[in-house]
Protein backbone atom coordinates (compact mmCIF):
# COMPACT_ATOMS: atom_id res chain seq x y z
CA UNK A 1 0.00 0.00 0.00
CA UNK A 2 1.35 3.40 -0.99
CA UNK A 3 1.08 5.83 1.89
CA UNK A 4 2.60 8.79 0.11
CA UNK A 5 1.31 12.33 -0.34
CA UNK A 6 -2.18 13.34 -1.27
CA UNK A 7 -3.23 14.79 -4.58
CA UNK A 8 -5.61 17.56 -5.52
CA UNK A 9 -7.92 15.71 -7.88
CA UNK A 10 -11.59 14.82 -7.67
CA UNK A 11 -10.47 11.45 -6.27
CA UNK A 12 -8.87 12.83 -3.09
CA UNK A 13 -10.67 12.88 0.27
CA UNK A 14 -9.88 14.55 3.58
CA UNK A 15 -10.72 12.38 6.62
CA UNK A 16 -10.80 14.28 9.92
CA UNK A 17 -11.71 13.87 13.60
CA UNK A 18 -9.54 10.75 13.75
CA UNK A 19 -8.65 9.02 17.02
CA UNK A 20 -4.90 9.46 17.68
CA UNK A 21 -4.33 5.70 17.33
CA UNK A 22 -5.88 5.39 13.85
CA UNK A 23 -3.27 4.24 11.31
CA UNK A 24 -3.04 4.02 7.53
CA UNK A 25 -3.66 0.27 7.75
CA UNK A 26 -6.92 0.80 9.62
CA UNK A 27 -8.12 3.31 7.06
CA UNK A 28 -7.12 1.04 4.19
CA UNK A 29 -9.04 -1.84 5.70
CA UNK A 30 -12.10 0.38 6.10
CA UNK A 31 -12.06 2.13 2.71
CA UNK A 32 -10.56 -0.45 0.32
CA UNK A 33 -13.89 -2.28 -0.22
CA UNK A 34 -15.18 0.95 -1.83
CA UNK A 35 -12.61 0.88 -4.65
CA UNK A 36 -8.92 0.93 -5.60
CA UNK A 37 -6.85 3.21 -3.38
CA UNK A 38 -3.73 4.92 -4.70
CA UNK A 39 -2.48 6.31 -1.39
CA UNK A 40 -3.35 6.95 2.24
CA UNK A 41 -1.50 9.30 4.56
CA UNK A 42 -2.23 10.03 8.21
CA UNK A 43 -0.72 13.46 8.90
CA UNK A 44 1.63 13.54 11.87
CA UNK A 45 3.61 16.01 13.94
CA UNK A 46 7.13 16.31 12.52
CA UNK A 47 8.84 16.13 15.91
CA UNK A 48 6.71 13.68 17.90
CA UNK A 49 5.22 11.67 14.99
CA UNK A 50 1.87 11.80 16.75
CA UNK A 51 -1.24 11.86 14.61
CA UNK A 52 -2.69 15.31 13.95
CA UNK A 53 -6.15 13.77 13.74
CA UNK A 54 -6.65 13.84 9.98
CA UNK A 55 -5.64 11.96 6.86
CA UNK A 56 -5.86 12.03 3.05
CA UNK A 57 -7.10 9.16 0.92
CA UNK A 58 -6.61 9.08 -2.86
CA UNK A 59 -8.88 6.78 -4.84
CA UNK A 60 -8.12 5.70 -8.37
CA UNK A 61 -11.61 6.62 -9.56
CA UNK A 62 -13.58 9.80 -8.69
CA UNK A 63 -16.78 7.77 -8.49
CA UNK A 64 -15.28 5.63 -5.70
CA UNK A 65 -14.25 8.72 -3.75
CA UNK A 66 -17.75 10.13 -4.09
CA UNK A 67 -19.28 6.85 -2.94
CA UNK A 68 -16.96 6.81 0.09
CA UNK A 69 -18.02 10.35 0.96
CA UNK A 70 -21.71 9.46 0.65
CA UNK A 71 -21.63 6.14 2.52
CA UNK A 72 -18.73 6.33 5.00
CA UNK A 73 -19.11 9.83 6.46
CA UNK A 74 -19.44 9.75 10.27
CA UNK A 75 -18.56 6.05 10.50
CA UNK A 76 -17.00 5.25 13.88
CA UNK A 77 -13.32 4.23 14.20
CA UNK A 78 -11.97 3.52 17.69
CA UNK A 79 -15.00 5.14 19.26
CA UNK A 80 -14.92 8.40 17.26
CA UNK A 81 -17.09 9.33 14.26
CA UNK A 82 -14.90 10.43 11.35
CA UNK A 83 -15.63 13.44 9.14
CA UNK A 84 -15.02 13.20 5.38
CA UNK A 85 -14.71 16.10 2.92
CA UNK A 86 -13.39 16.63 -0.55
CA UNK A 87 -9.70 17.51 -0.51
CA UNK A 88 -8.92 20.63 -2.55
CA UNK A 89 -11.89 19.99 -4.82
CA UNK A 90 -12.06 23.69 -5.61
CA UNK A 91 -9.52 25.74 -3.65
CA UNK A 92 -10.83 29.01 -5.09
CA UNK A 93 -14.37 28.26 -3.93
CA UNK A 94 -13.20 27.21 -0.49
CA UNK A 95 -11.07 30.30 0.05
CA UNK A 96 -13.71 32.70 -1.26
CA UNK A 97 -16.17 31.62 1.43
CA UNK A 98 -18.97 31.55 -1.12
CA UNK A 99 -21.60 29.03 -0.09
CA UNK A 100 -20.35 28.98 3.51
CA UNK A 101 -22.99 29.41 6.22
CA UNK A 102 -22.88 29.80 9.99
CA UNK A 103 -25.37 28.13 12.34
CA UNK A 104 -25.66 29.09 16.01
CA UNK A 105 -27.83 28.26 19.03
CA UNK A 106 -27.55 24.55 18.28
CA UNK A 107 -28.92 22.14 20.88
CA UNK A 108 -26.20 19.99 22.48
CA UNK A 109 -27.34 16.76 20.85
CA UNK A 110 -26.81 18.14 17.32
CA UNK A 111 -23.55 16.52 16.23
CA UNK A 112 -21.64 16.55 12.93
CA UNK A 113 -23.82 13.86 11.39
CA UNK A 114 -27.08 15.52 12.44
CA UNK A 115 -25.87 18.85 11.04
CA UNK A 116 -24.82 17.23 7.76
CA UNK A 117 -28.08 15.29 7.42
CA UNK A 118 -30.17 18.38 8.16
CA UNK A 119 -28.52 20.61 5.57
CA UNK A 120 -27.65 18.10 2.83
CA UNK A 121 -31.22 18.42 1.52
CA UNK A 122 -30.36 21.90 0.21
CA UNK A 123 -27.42 20.91 -2.01
CA UNK A 124 -23.99 19.33 -2.26
CA UNK A 125 -21.92 19.95 0.88
CA UNK A 126 -18.15 20.44 0.70
CA UNK A 127 -17.74 20.35 4.47
CA UNK A 128 -19.72 20.66 7.69
CA UNK A 129 -18.67 20.82 11.32
CA UNK A 130 -20.08 21.42 14.78
CA UNK A 131 -17.52 23.22 16.95
CA UNK A 132 -16.62 21.45 20.21
CA UNK A 133 -14.56 22.15 23.30
CA UNK A 134 -13.66 19.90 26.23
CA UNK A 135 -17.21 20.21 27.60
CA UNK A 136 -18.99 19.27 24.36
CA UNK A 137 -20.75 21.28 21.66
CA UNK A 138 -20.23 25.03 21.77
CA UNK A 139 -23.63 25.51 20.17
CA UNK A 140 -22.53 26.60 16.71
CA UNK A 141 -21.20 25.14 13.49
CA UNK A 142 -20.51 25.67 9.80
CA UNK A 143 -21.74 24.18 6.55
CA UNK A 144 -19.96 24.90 3.26
CA UNK A 145 -22.09 24.27 0.19
CA UNK A 146 -20.75 23.85 -3.31
CA UNK A 147 -22.96 26.68 -4.59
CA UNK A 148 -24.12 30.04 -3.30
CA UNK A 149 -27.67 29.14 -4.32
CA UNK A 150 -27.74 26.10 -2.02
CA UNK A 151 -26.44 28.21 0.87
CA UNK A 152 -29.08 30.88 0.28
CA UNK A 153 -31.81 28.25 0.13
CA UNK A 154 -30.63 26.79 3.44
CA UNK A 155 -30.63 30.24 5.05
CA UNK A 156 -34.09 31.11 3.72
CA UNK A 157 -35.53 27.81 4.94
CA UNK A 158 -33.71 27.17 8.23
CA UNK A 159 -33.12 30.59 9.79
CA UNK A 160 -35.45 30.88 12.78
CA UNK A 161 -36.57 27.25 12.54
CA UNK A 162 -36.56 24.81 15.47
CA UNK A 163 -33.88 22.11 15.62
CA UNK A 164 -34.52 19.78 18.55
CA UNK A 165 -36.92 22.37 20.02
CA UNK A 166 -34.39 25.19 19.84
CA UNK A 167 -34.64 28.12 17.41
CA UNK A 168 -31.45 28.42 15.37
CA UNK A 169 -29.85 31.32 13.56
CA UNK A 170 -28.57 30.54 10.07
CA UNK A 171 -26.71 33.14 8.03
CA UNK A 172 -23.83 33.68 5.63
CA UNK A 173 -20.45 33.04 7.21
CA UNK A 174 -18.29 36.15 7.61
CA UNK A 175 -14.56 36.01 8.19
CA UNK A 176 -13.16 37.66 11.30
CA UNK A 177 -11.58 40.35 9.14
CA UNK A 178 -14.93 41.15 7.53
CA UNK A 179 -16.76 41.18 10.87
CA UNK A 180 -14.16 43.52 12.35
CA UNK A 181 -14.37 45.77 9.29
CA UNK A 182 -18.16 45.99 9.65
CA UNK A 183 -17.84 46.72 13.36
CA UNK A 184 -15.31 49.43 12.54
CA UNK A 185 -17.61 50.96 9.95
CA UNK A 186 -20.49 51.05 12.44
CA UNK A 187 -18.17 52.52 15.06
CA UNK A 188 -17.42 55.48 12.81
CA UNK A 189 -21.08 56.52 12.90
CA UNK A 190 -21.97 55.72 16.51
CA UNK A 191 -24.77 57.62 18.29
CA UNK A 192 -24.96 55.62 21.53
CA UNK A 193 -22.50 56.47 24.30
CA UNK A 194 -21.55 54.68 27.52
CA UNK A 195 -21.11 56.66 30.74
CA UNK A 196 -19.59 55.09 33.86
CA UNK A 197 -18.30 56.15 37.31
CA UNK A 198 -21.64 57.82 37.96
CA UNK A 199 -22.35 58.91 41.52
CA UNK A 200 -25.27 57.13 43.16
CA UNK A 201 -27.30 60.35 43.14
CA UNK A 202 -27.15 60.69 39.33
CA UNK A 203 -30.50 59.59 37.88
CA UNK A 204 -31.93 59.81 34.34
CA UNK A 205 -32.95 63.44 34.74
CA UNK A 206 -29.52 64.45 36.03
CA UNK A 207 -27.84 62.48 33.23
CA UNK A 208 -30.06 64.18 30.67
CA UNK A 209 -29.24 67.59 32.10
CA UNK A 210 -25.51 66.84 31.84
CA UNK A 211 -25.62 65.82 28.17
CA UNK A 212 -28.49 67.91 26.72
CA UNK A 213 -26.03 70.65 25.73
CA UNK A 214 -24.60 68.43 22.99
CA UNK A 215 -27.79 67.74 21.01
CA UNK A 216 -31.12 65.95 20.84
CA UNK A 217 -31.25 62.67 22.74
CA UNK A 218 -33.39 59.69 21.78
CA UNK A 219 -32.98 57.93 25.12
CA UNK A 220 -31.24 58.24 28.49
CA UNK A 221 -30.85 55.28 30.85
CA UNK A 222 -29.11 54.71 34.21
CA UNK A 223 -28.63 50.99 34.89
CA UNK A 224 -29.89 49.73 38.25
CA UNK A 225 -29.69 46.56 40.33
CA UNK A 226 -32.62 44.47 41.57
CA UNK A 227 -33.07 46.86 44.51
CA UNK A 228 -33.32 49.90 42.24
CA UNK A 229 -29.90 51.22 43.21
CA UNK A 230 -27.69 52.75 40.53
CA UNK A 231 -24.99 50.42 39.21
CA UNK A 232 -22.81 53.43 38.45
CA UNK A 233 -23.16 53.46 34.66
CA UNK A 234 -25.67 54.32 31.97
CA UNK A 235 -26.25 55.09 28.29
CA UNK A 236 -27.17 58.17 26.29
CA UNK A 237 -28.34 57.77 22.70
CA UNK A 238 -28.18 60.87 20.47
CA UNK A 239 -29.93 61.48 17.17
CA UNK A 240 -26.71 62.27 15.31
CA UNK A 241 -23.19 60.88 15.40
CA UNK A 242 -21.67 64.36 15.56
CA UNK A 243 -23.59 65.06 18.78
CA UNK A 244 -22.44 61.80 20.35
CA UNK A 245 -18.82 62.47 19.37
CA UNK A 246 -18.97 65.95 20.85
CA UNK A 247 -20.34 64.53 24.11
CA UNK A 248 -17.46 62.03 24.31
CA UNK A 249 -14.86 64.71 23.55
CA UNK A 250 -16.17 67.13 26.18
CA UNK A 251 -17.39 64.86 28.98
CA UNK A 252 -14.80 62.09 29.17
CA UNK A 253 -12.71 62.71 32.29
CA UNK A 254 -15.01 65.44 33.61
CA UNK A 255 -15.69 65.50 37.36
CA UNK A 256 -19.35 65.12 38.37
CA UNK A 257 -20.37 64.86 42.05
CA UNK A 258 -16.76 64.20 43.00
CA UNK A 259 -16.19 61.38 40.50
CA UNK A 260 -14.33 61.40 37.19
CA UNK A 261 -16.61 60.22 34.40
CA UNK A 262 -15.61 57.79 31.68
CA UNK A 263 -17.53 58.56 28.49
CA UNK A 264 -17.02 56.54 25.32
CA UNK A 265 -18.74 54.82 22.43
CA UNK A 266 -21.13 52.11 23.62
CA UNK A 267 -20.02 48.68 22.40
CA UNK A 268 -21.99 45.48 22.10
CA UNK A 269 -20.69 42.44 23.95
CA UNK A 270 -19.51 40.75 20.75
CA UNK A 271 -17.57 43.86 19.76
CA UNK A 272 -15.92 44.14 23.19
CA UNK A 273 -14.92 40.48 23.06
CA UNK A 274 -13.59 40.87 19.54
CA UNK A 275 -11.49 43.87 20.55
CA UNK A 276 -10.09 42.09 23.61
CA UNK A 277 -9.25 39.05 21.50
CA UNK A 278 -7.56 41.23 18.88
CA UNK A 279 -5.47 42.95 21.57
CA UNK A 280 -4.49 39.61 23.11
CA UNK A 281 -3.43 38.19 19.74
CA UNK A 282 -1.48 41.36 18.99
CA UNK A 283 0.38 41.07 22.31
CA UNK A 284 1.06 37.38 21.67
CA UNK A 285 2.41 38.15 18.19
CA UNK A 286 4.63 40.90 19.58
CA UNK A 287 6.08 38.45 22.13
CA UNK A 288 6.69 35.88 19.40
CA UNK A 289 8.41 38.49 17.22
CA UNK A 290 10.55 39.59 20.16
CA UNK A 291 11.87 36.10 20.78
CA UNK A 292 11.89 34.85 17.20
CA UNK A 293 15.32 33.50 16.36
CA UNK A 294 16.36 33.56 20.02
CA UNK A 295 15.19 30.09 21.04
CA UNK A 296 17.21 27.08 19.94
CA UNK A 297 15.92 23.51 19.67
CA UNK A 298 18.41 20.71 20.34
CA UNK A 299 17.52 17.05 19.94
CA UNK A 300 19.17 13.60 20.21
CA UNK A 301 20.62 14.49 23.60
CA UNK A 302 22.17 11.75 25.70
CA UNK A 303 20.33 10.85 28.91
CA UNK A 304 23.31 12.08 30.94
CA UNK A 305 22.82 15.67 29.71
CA UNK A 306 20.94 17.81 32.25
CA UNK A 307 19.91 21.49 32.30
CA UNK A 308 23.18 22.65 33.85
CA UNK A 309 25.32 20.76 31.33
CA UNK A 310 23.24 22.08 28.46
CA UNK A 311 23.68 25.65 29.65
CA UNK A 312 27.42 25.13 30.18
CA UNK A 313 27.99 23.83 26.62
CA UNK A 314 26.17 26.71 24.93
CA UNK A 315 27.25 29.57 27.24
CA UNK A 316 30.36 30.18 25.13
CA UNK A 317 28.12 31.54 22.33
CA UNK A 318 26.34 34.20 24.35
CA UNK A 319 24.23 35.02 27.39
CA UNK A 320 21.62 32.31 28.07
CA UNK A 321 18.39 33.26 29.83
CA UNK A 322 17.15 29.67 30.15
CA UNK A 323 18.13 26.14 29.19
CA UNK A 324 15.70 23.30 29.68
CA UNK A 325 15.87 19.64 28.73
CA UNK A 326 12.53 17.97 28.23
CA UNK A 327 12.13 14.53 29.71
CA UNK A 328 11.50 11.71 27.29
CA UNK A 329 8.06 10.20 27.49
CA UNK A 330 7.99 6.57 28.60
Amino acid sequence: MDTGGHGCSLSSLYVGDLHPDVTESMLYEMFSPIGNILSIRVCRDVATRRSLGYAYINFQQPADAERALDTMNFEVIKGQPIRIMWSHRDPGLRKSGMGNIFIKNLENSIDNKALYDTFSTFGSILSSKVVYNEHGSRGFGFVHFETHEAAQKAINTMNGMLLNDRKVFVGHFKSRQKREAELGARALGFTNIYVKNLHANVDEQRLQDLFSQFGNMQSVKVMRDSNGQSRGFGFVNFEKHEEAQKAVDHMNGKEVSGQLLYVGRAQKRAERQSELKRRFEQMKQERQNRYQGVNLYVKNLDDSINDERLKEVFSTYGVITSAKKRQRRP
